[in-house]
This record gives C-alpha cells, structure tokens and sequence, in this order.
C-alpha cells in the first residue's frame, strides 16, 4: 500500500483472459503502474502429495492504480497487452449510453488490499446471497491476522466472517473472527 494518493488516478479494473493477470501485470509494474491481484494460499494434491500453492483470489481480474489515459492506452494501443480488456460498470451509461470502464473508489480498494494482502487461505470470494448479515453495522478487527480490516459482519459458511464489499464485482470474506476481536465503528 506503499502507492501516493491522486486525483488524476483511480483504481480501474481490467480482465486478463484465460488466466494472464500475472503477466498483465507484472507488464503495467514494469511501465511505472501500480497493480494489485488479490491471491490467498490453498492446498492442493500435485503428483500424491499434499502441497501450498499461491491461486488467485478473483480470476482473471487486476487492479491498477492509473489514469484514465494510460489505462486507455494498456487496453487500445499496446499490442503486447491484447489479451487485456476493461471490467465495464454495467449500472452505468456514459454521454454515448455505453458502460464505462468499472473504477474502484480509493477508501474501498484500500480496505480490500488491506484483508487480502495476507494471503490468508481462509479468504472467500462470495456472492450476496451466501451472506447472513447480522446486523448493518460497519466494524474494524481489532485482533488476529486481520487487525484493521473494516467491513460488515455476516455469516459465511457457517462461521462469523468480517466482509468486504467491493463495488459491482463482489464480496470477500475474511477467516473467522471471535466476537471478542470485532469492534463497532460509530
């Protein structure tokens, strides 16, 4: 999170097909552009034998911290990048009546990089209907793994998770959290 904030930047939201977000990226960092893919660590059996392997959290999906122009070019002009395309709002409509490209507001990609940065295995990408909010209360943790992390609590899976809502893609849930590690923000 070691990015300066500006107005002429936003968190715009690109798709890289069949699985390239590492490469899109790692292409964007090495032109000067900020990037973020969420990722948590699972467990997987590779030739009969239990192994931790790195996944992607959201496929396909990255997050760069850019303008609009360079994000323009990333998608319009680099023909390195032609596997990359815009995450369009599909709630809204531009002067043309077409969807703009989807951007992520500054508070609300801060706190999804700050719970997902851990890499926690526990980290679920989850749809509104698997929620079970108890309340609409906005909560800080203020213990554990997830110490600062703000969102709603809900139940997921069975257990009290701590979610965080990121505009028009989803919801991502955290581990388990103690009632005793969940403070209210007023």
């Amino acid at each position: 999170m070691r990015y300066a904030p500006d107005s002429a930047k936003a968190w715009y939201v690109f798709r890289a097909s069949y699985r390239r977000e590492d490469k899109a990226s790692d292409f964007l960092i090495n032109d000067g552009t900020y990037t973020y893919i969420a990722k948590r660590y699972v467990e997987k059996y590779f030739r009969g034998k239990r192994r931790r392997f790195l996944e992607t959290l959201i496929p396909n999906l990255v997050f760069a911290y850019t303008t609009k122009q360079k994000a323009n070019e990333y998608v319009n002009n680099t023909p390195a990048l032609s596997y990359l395309s815009f995450y369009y709002n599909h709630f809204e409509h531009d002067a043309q009546q077409k969807n703009p490209p989807l951007t992520i507001p500054l508070e609300e990609m801060n706190r999804f990089i700050q719970a997902t940065c851990n890499r926690n295995e526990h980290l679920l990408f989850v749809d509104e209907s698997q929620c079970h909010y108890k309340s609409g209360d906005m909560v800080v943790v203020t213990e554990g793994t997830f110490k600062g992390v703000e969102g709603r609590v809900a139940r997921v899976a069975g257990q009290q998770r701590v979610v965080i809502a990121l505009s028009n893609i989803g919801l991502v849930s955290t581990a388990y959290i103690p009632t005793a590690f969940i403070q209210t923000i007023e």
